[in-house]
């Protein structure tokens, strides 16, 4: 019998939801319940800075991938959108992607049509106040960290919340959702719904026993969408956003850069037949498009 597994994951609630479905998984699997280590990071510590002032990245992943390489922790459990846009750190690799859940944001509070201008809609996210700001520029914007419940707990008067469906989904809030953005509207941020479980890249006993609850359409579409993101050069602060999916041909990939208040949201759409070639052609193409488009912004008098 298999020995259990120590699965490292931050110690929010949502987090925790997360490790538990990887657990759920391996023991569905190997049939020996993994144990869960839980960790506090320095992004759930210090909850009253904005994401984007951060130095560096990989503030939610940087102590829990800690515990795998000392050995405290056979593999890391996180949200895929936590992960810095750099390849896997030296030691680690990617082992795992489970089938990723509903990738969309959702309104908490009131409808988009429910709110009048001058409304205010708290979120800590430059990519989804840029693209709603873009859609509707009357309205106005507050920042907001804090885990789910925090969140769901701050809707301002007559206002509203940006927070993921997946977050939703995974702790029984749904029902709490008042409308779940297109992603014409609203594309997600990279990794978004997606769980990516990293674990010692020499060990290849725990690389094989997690191969088995991969999800390769899941993990290919995680793929492209890092890449989009590795090529501009961004992490979780920057107003970009993508989604993939896996069509018989190969994989399609939206994008978008935009500029922090939305005045200039960038969009394009390219396919191909590896992962991640085509998400980076896709951002040199975002790249092209925005060469003209910010140098206009920027120009003197603007």
């Amino acid at each position: 019998m298999a020995t259990a597994l120590r699965l490292a994951t931050r110690s929010s609630p949502l987090a925790l939801v997360q490790a538990r479905r990887v657990a759920a998984l391996v023991e569905a699997v190997e049939g020996v319940p993994p144990e869960i280590v839980p960790l506090d990071s320095r992004g759930d510590r210090d909850v009253s800075v904005p994401i984007e002032a951060f130095a560096e990245r990989g503030v939610f992943v940087t102590e829990i991938e800690q515990a795998v390489l000392d050995g405290r922790a056979d593999a890391a459990v996180h949200s895929a959108k936590d992960l810095p846009s750099a390849a896997a750190p030296p030691g680690l690799l990617l082992a795992a992607v489970p089938e990723r859940a509903d990738p969309r944001d959702a309104l908490v509070g009131a409808c988009l049509d429910e709110l009048g201008p001058g409304a205010l809609v708290a979120t800590g996210s430059v990519r989804r106040r840029a693209q709603l700001a873009s859609f509707r520029p009357d309205l106005g914007f507050t920042g907001l960290r804090g885990n789910i419940g925090t969140r769901l707990a701050r809707v301002p008067a007559g206002g509203a919340v940006l927070v993921a469906v997946a977050a939703l989904e995974r702790l029984g809030c749904l029902g709490q959702a008042a409308e779940i953005l297109p992603t014409w509207l609203m594309l997600p941020q990279i990794g978004q719904g997606a769980i990516a479980v990293r674990c010692r890249a020499g060990d290849a006993a725990i690389t094989e026993r997690l191969s088995a609850i991969d999800h390769d359409p899941s993990r290919r579409a995680l793929l492209a969408e890092r890449a989009f993101l590795a090529r501009l050069g961004g992490g979780c602060d920057a107003p970009v956003g993508a989604l993939a999916r896996l069509t018989p041909s190969g994989v399609v990939i939206d994008g978008l850069i935009a500029s922090p208040d939305g005045r200039i949201v960038l969009r394009r759409r390219t396919a191909g037949s590896e992962a991640e070639a085509t998400g980076t052609r896709l951002a040199d193409e975002l790249l092209a498009d925005g060469v003209a488009a910010f140098a206009d912004e920027l120009a003197p008098g603007r």
